[in-house]
């Protein structure tokens, strides 16, 4: 009997042991669940804020100054080569300057191009931008050649764009003619510094065809947007005259 008892209470005793230990093991189980989890958020978050940084900035080459180029959609839609979107050059679109880009710039030399590998731009900046650069490839193609050379995002750099096409006024004569215009280049500068007299005379540049027609004109602007005097490397023409074709 007494050896019977004695059972009972060994068996008793394991089950209590047996209890503890599966209490304890569960215990251990949850605190290392915990810990992994815990760890699991901090892998998560660096590498969203590393991922966040990425698609926010791209690195900075060396460069002077930027260069706005408007180009002038009649005589670049009358050229035998290149796209010609319906948008810039369907008639009765009335297109005249749009923008071509804002290049990073040498005080003597051309600035840097595909400075780092480029993510598409997004819908809605390139939506915004659209009024502006008149065609969804142009917009890629200036962000990934130009754009990534600044150390800004993109939706930075075409609101940059923006901000500075913004800031220039087309003579009126030259918004949208009905008809042919003849104007040497230094004409066509004079009109684009009178039409902004806070600029200096020399912030602006003319570039041609070969066929002696408008290609061009190029306003020169400090990081700050701020207008300055263009260094060589902003080109020029050597045209007496240029043909600068009416609206259609």
């Amino acid at each position: 009997m007494q050896s019977f008892r004695k059972g009972l209470r060994l068996s008793k005793n394991r089950r209590i042991s047996s209890s503890k230990s599966d209490t304890l093991g569960s215990m251990k189980l949850r605190v290392v669940a915990a810990v992994t989890f815990t760890c699991l958020l901090g892998i998560s978050a660096v590498s969203a804020r590393s991922h966040k940084k990425k698609e926010t900035s791209s690195p900075r080459s060396a460069f002077d100054y930027y260069l706005l180029t408007l180009s002038y959609a009649p005589d670049f839609c009358a050229q035998p080569a290149g796209d010609k979107d319906p948008r810039e050059c369907g008639q009765g679109r009335h297109v005249g300057f749009v923008v071509h880009g804002l290049w990073p710039q040498g005080e003597n030399s051309r600035g840097p191009e595909r400075c780092a590998s480029a993510s598409p731009v997004a819908q809605d900046t390139v939506r915004a931008t659209l009024n502006y650069l008149p065609t969804e490839s142009l917009i890629q193609h200036e962000w990934s050649t130009h754009g990534v050379c600044t150390g800004l995002s993109a939706g930075d750099y075409f609101g940059l764009i923006r901000k500075a096409r913004d800031s220039v006024k087309i003579p009126d004569d030259m918004k949208a003619p009905a008809r042919d215009l003849r104007l040497s280049p230094t004409e066509i500068a004079a009109k684009l510094a009178a039409a902004n007299p806070s600029y200096p005379k020399g912030a602006f540049r003319v570039s041609c065809y070969r066929d002696g027609e408008l290609q061009e004109v190029r306003i020169c602007l400090n990081k700050d947007l701020s207008p300055r005097i263009c260094g060589s490397s902003a080109g020029g023409c050597s045209a007496q005259t240029l043909q600068i074709r009416p609206v259609r």
